[in-house]
């Protein structure tokens, strides 16, 4: 198994000015600090903005204005797992031996740790193919009982159960003989797990890379992170009602 050589971040965005900047600013230093640590390992960052009609476009082009590393494709899907998609195969159509590649997934109201790509690399050179990482809602602005709810549901440990598009790698090698991501609306990130697993390939889910989202309830898609907590926060009303 090839080690790897490059890494590229993709972050889908659908009009995310509020939390653009500093999302690329954390994934900007996770790109940073793997740079001493694999000095051999280069790093790209595509920010696909999706019908943006806000400031994310402005964000996105001053990111690569400064820093050679980040890349801008706008595309018109209003759909997070078609942008993850178009993202990848841009990529992967300048890459003949994808081999090597890493494929990191984040998203654009979302906060990795410094440490994000460092662990994916490690974990890749081991022999994993997909890395699972976890999630924690910010609690700023938070109902506090929403939270309690979602800890109830997720609890932060290596090995989780959970697959989550804001923390989520996977060699290019192994994403392209699954087929890539599904084209669906929503849940592409849980169909590629299955894909991947059906195939055979070794994933890992683990909590040493566990990425900061945002816990707004008013949702990005129809079925995503936010309509989730919204659910959790009506279920004493539909409770009540059966």
């Amino acid at each position: 198994m090839e080690r790897i050589g490059q890494v590229a971040v993709v972050v889908p965005v659908h009009n995310e000015e509020y939390y653009l900047a500093r999302a690329l600013s954390g994934v900007r230093a996770a790109a940073n600090a793997l740079k001493p640590d694999r000095p051999h390992v280069g790093v790209e960052i595509i920010v696909v903005l999706d019908s943006c009609t806000d400031g994310s476009r402005g964000i996105a082009l001053r990111f690569a204005a400064a820093d050679s590393r980040f890349r801008v494709l706008e595309v018109d899907f209003r759909s997070v797992g078609k942008s993850r998609r178009a993202g990848i195969e841009a990529l992967l159509a300048t890459r003949p031996s994808p081999g090597s590649l890493w494929l990191a997934n984040t998203d654009a109201d979302s906060i990795v740790p410094v440490n994000w790509l460092q662990r994916q690399v490690e974990l890749a050179d081991a022999g994993t193919d997909a890395v699972l990482g976890s999630v924690e809602p910010d609690p700023d602005g938070m109902d506090p009982e929403i939270l309690r709810r979602w800890h109830a549901r997720h609890p932060v440990e290596e090995h989780h159960a959970h697959v989550y598009g804001a923390s989520f790698g996977v060699r290019a090698s192994a994403y392209e003989l699954a087929g890539g991501f599904p084209r669906q609306r929503s849940h592409e990130d849980r169909g590629l797990v299955q894909k991947l697993r059906r195939h055979g390939f070794r994933v890992r889910a683990t909590d040493s890379i566990r990425v900061l989202t945002s816990g707004r309830l008013h949702a990005r898609a129809p079925h995503g992170f936010g309509a989730y907590l919204l659910a959790l926060g009506l279920e004493p009303a539909v409770a009540a009602e059966g």
